[in-house]
């Protein structure tokens, strides 16, 4: 059995690196080219100047909570797809609703390489138990599992009972699916006696997975790992273990991927190892997102993971980058805390604090850099009434004082 997926997953992290970049002007022009949305979007981009990541980001970010709108105003998609629709191999609905594509190459949501990962292989037979109506997570993971080879069983979500029974009957070795799902597929197998040892290994999704739960499964000999990917982008990280099945710390990024965190709201690349919202820019050329926000929140982790893999790491799903939230009436976003902070560059890091009552609110933007200055804290009180229209106080603090957990926003306000 081989240990790794390919080797690319094994090369030289600078040799990634500049591969990535001197792909990065030809991926650009391709989406102006054949992307009316992208080529609206990058405009006044020229693509053989965005070589480096600097370039890159200059570029704007089209954040997922922005498709709604994009695809009203260029339906179906936003014009963010290079490839026509009926060159397409199918459509997805999200709630909202969003539209997302599906190519029609093989493994077109790079879901293969996590499999891999997982221990999922030629011949094995795979319970997918992600949902198959509406929403993509169904056949994104199943055309994954069939690009290694396996037999999938694509029973979707519910109906415990006769998940029970269907892999007890076809001896199924590999999951698919939640981690919560598999709990109560475990506990029904339970309750009705049935015979499910011959599952060995699973990939679970979209929820948390409790430490506690991994480990009860692990007894029982299911080898339970992690994935991280969206509807719109497939598959972006991934768990890997050592040989002996130790799970790694932390998450790999996928391949043919650029990524960066950036302050939430902005476009900002954040420190390394700082909380940020997670940017990707994919090279899929039937929908070549660039600069895309996830909103979702995460971090890099340092150093390489011990499994042999050479890409970045990342800690995992963290949380919501959009902490907007409502003060005395009005909406205040993290997109406004960029635009404040861009209007003083002397503030490295910041955080407004909501508190009191209701309608009796109090906002404090907590502020690392300044030194405390006077014209400073006049000024930046006055950019907070301009761009929020709400008053708001100013506190100094010290270098290195405000959490790492990529909250802009803190509302910490009760509510009786």
């Amino acid at each position: 059995m081989t240990e790794h997926y390919d080797t690319l997953e094994t090369r030289d992290p600078a040799a990634r690196e500049r591969a990535l970049l001197a792909a990065l002007p030809g991926h650009i022009a391709h989406a102006k080219k054949n992307a009316p949305g992208f080529a609206r979007i990058l405009a006044e981009v020229d693509p053989q100047k965005v070589d480096t990541r600097a370039a890159l980001a200059r570029l704007p970010v089209t954040r997922k909570s922005d498709l709604g709108e994009l695809q009203k105003q260029l339906p179906p998609l936003g014009g963010l797809n290079a490839t026509p629709l009926n060159k397409l191999a199918k459509i997805f609905v999200s709630p909202g609703p969003v539209y997302e594509p599906e190519g029609a190459a093989a493994n077109w949501w790079r879901t293969a390489r996590a499999l891999f990962a997982a221990g999922f292989r030629s011949g094995d037979l795979v319970i997918n138990t992600f949902a198959y109506h509406f929403t993509p997570a169904g056949s994104m993971m199943e055309s994954g599992a069939r690009a290694l080879g396996c037999t999938v069983v694509p029973s979707g979500i519910g109906q415990t009972e006769m998940q029970v029974s269907t892999i007890a009957d076809l001896r199924i070795s590999a999951f698919i699916g939640t981690p919560s799902f598999l709990k109560l597929i475990v506990e029904k197998a339970d309750e009705l006696k049935a015979d499910i040892g011959c599952l060995k290994n699973a990939m679970v999704g979209g929820e948390y997975l409790p430490p506690a739960l991994r480990k009860s499964l692990g007894e029982r000999g299911i080898r339970v790992m992690q994935s991280y990917g969206t509807a719109d982008l497939g598959s972006l990280a991934y768990e890997s273990a050592l040989p002996e099945g130790t799970v790694c710390e932390g998450m790999i990024l996928d391949e043919d991927l650029l990524l960066e965190i950036v302050r939430p709201g902005t476009g900002d690349p954040v420190a390394p190892g700082e909380v940020g919202e997670v940017v990707i820019t994919s090279f899929n050329p039937d929908y070549p997102l660039i600069r895309f926000g996830t909103g979702d929140l995460s971090a890099v982790l340092a150093g390489a993971s011990p499994c042999g893999r050479t890409n970045v790491r990342i800690k995992g799903w963290m949380g919501r980058a959009d902490q907007t939230t409502k003060v005395r009436g009005m909406f205040v976003t993290p997109k406004q805390l960029g635009e404040i902070l861009r209007r003083h560059p002397e503030i490295v890091k910041a955080r407004l604090v909501i508190a009191g009552a209701t309608g009796n609110d109090t906002m404090t933007l907590r502020c690392e850099g300044g030194s405390g200055d006077a014209g400073l804290k006049a000024a930046l009180i006055a950019s907070i009434r301009d761009v929020t229209k709400l008053r708001g106080e100013i506190e100094f603090v010290p270098a290195g004082s405000l959490p790492n957990d990529g909250k802009v926003i803190d509302d910490v306000r009760k509510y009786d």
